[in-house]
């Protein structure tokens, strides 16, 4: 639990899994508890990992109508209307949440980029969900960090799948984990009215509002919950906000003035409220080849 400038200790889980399935209740005790008796470390010592290590799943949706207006734009598309009829999503990889600290690029890309997301916690699972009682399936909200090797995407969808290593090397979530009774008070539309801002090496290049979102977060999971699961613990995320990623700002402005991400860069991603996410990009693993000969187009092997 952050107290002013400390951090008090919640005696036992390693995350705050075993917490949210426990049940809000017992969620905000551990909480309380932690409160009146933790152990306290100060808050600058701490580099804050993911508040769930490894959620049960991860799906993000594509919810900001400018940066779903902006990607079709570049491609000579208008919107698709079926867009406000379905909020679609795609599963990301669980096993790649992290925190705070170093990202490694996507193993073969040469343009590495952030997604500045908003993502919200399932708290109780169901199924076939009414949005009212989704949106009351909320436990928290978390800052969330898409990283996408975007030439490695591209390919990838050509081929009608994916994303798929395109954006699977890694997922920042964080630093704090905060329910929804703290930002009650900035409500607004289908969001909430605070800012979301993203810097690289200090520079200022995204700033969006939450309040901006198309669908809500109700609407999100409900649709999730269509004829399937969602479990406590399951992470949502909102999609890229207006302005929210380089792929944007490069194409609607100058590409001089938005590269593509380098290792040693830092990206702080943050939202009012919610803290600032902090990491820093390292070089990527090698690609490993999968086949030493390769299939032509005339189908002789080589």
């Amino acid at each position: 639990m952050v107290d002013g400038d400390l951090v008090r200790v919640v005696d036992g889980p390693q995350d705050l899994l075993p917490l949210i399935e426990a049940g809000r209740a017992e969620l905000l005790a551990a909480g309380r508890t932690a409160l009146r008796r933790g152990a306290a470390v100060p808050l600058p010592d701490i580099v804050p990992l993911s508040p769930i290590a490894t959620p049960p799943t991860v799906r993000d949706f594509y919810a900001f109508e400018q940066h779903v207006r902006a990607g079709r734009a570049w491609r000579g598309l208008e919107m698709e209307p079926d867009w406000y009829e379905l909020p679609v999503f795609y599963f990301s990889n669980p096993y790649a949440v992290m925190g705070c600290g170093p990202v490694p690029m996507t193993p073969g890309a040469e343009r590495f980029d952030f997604e500045l997301e908003v993502a919200a916690v399932v708290g109780h699972g169901g199924r076939d969900l009414t949005v009212r009682d989704a949106e009351r399936a909320v436990a928290g909200y978390c800052v969330l960090n898409d990283w996408s090797g975007r030439d490695v995407q591209q390919r990838e969808m050509k081929l009608s799948l994916g994303p798929v290593k395109g954006k699977d090397t890694a997922t920042s979530l964080g630093p704090y984990f905060v329910t929804p009774d703290e930002i009650a008070d900035f409500r607004e539309g289908n969001g909430h009215r605070l800012d979301m801002t993203c810097t690289v090496n200090g520079v200022p290049y995204s700033r969006a509002l939450w309040s901006d979102i198309h669908w809500s977060f109700g609407e999100m999971i409900a649709y999730a919950s269509r004829g399937a699961e969602v479990r406590p613990g399951d992470v949502i995320g909102s999609g890229t906000c207006g302005t929210g990623c380089i792929l944007e700002l490069s194409r609607t402005h100058d590409p001089a003035t938005y590269p593509w991400l380098r290792p040693g860069d830092e990206v702080v991603a943050a939202i009012e409220g919610l803290g600032e996410l902090r990491n820093t990009v390292t070089e990527a693993a090698p690609v490993i080849p999968l086949r030493t000969r390769r299939r032509s187009t005339d189908g002789v092997t080589r």
